[in-house]
């Protein structure tokens, strides 16, 4: 095969330092459209964002040639500098180490794209940690939440 062909999506979810509630209603959209502009700039398809207070979800297709790891990695970083500068004064935001990345498949997209999008809906029932939680296990994550929520 001439080229490499690939259809991966990701659903990814990163919370704030400490689960701190940092991320304001005014901002979140616009994290939301600064997220997909760094996806995009990877050459991976962003189809969804959403942030709320402590934590963020993006469903994206990643191109052939980007790792899950090092996308993460510049979504997190970019946009932290980002935020630092657009929140100067007000607070130092930073990203809780370590994220959440669970495939998903192209059947189940409209699916986790609609769980995405209802996201301040979802957590009037259920707190990020009991979400995350749920994905873990949904998805047969093993994990030590001795470390979790480190």
């Amino acid at each position: 095969m001439g080229h490499s062909l690939s259809c991966v999506f990701i659903h990814v979810v990163f919370s704030t330092k400490d689960r701190r509630p940092t991320i304001g209603a005014e901002i979140r959209g616009e994290l939301g459209l600064y997220l997909a502009g760094i996806a995009r700039n990877k050459g991976c398809q962003p189809v969804i964002q959403c942030a709320t207070a402590d934590h963020v979800h993006c469903l994206i297709g990643l191109d052939s040639q980007t790792t899950v790891a090092n996308l993460i990695r510049d979504l997190k970083a970019n946009s932290s500098r980002w935020l630092n500068k657009r929140l100067a004064g007000q607070t130092v935001f930073a990203w809780q180490n370590g994220y959440g990345a669970f495939s998903v498949s192209k059947s189940n997209l409209e699916l986790v794209k609609e769980y995405v999008a209802t996201q301040e809906e979802h957590h009037r029932k259920m707190t990020f940690q009991q979400e995350l939680l749920a994905l873990l296990k949904k998805h047969d994550i093993p994990y030590d939440e001795k470390y979790l929520w480190a």
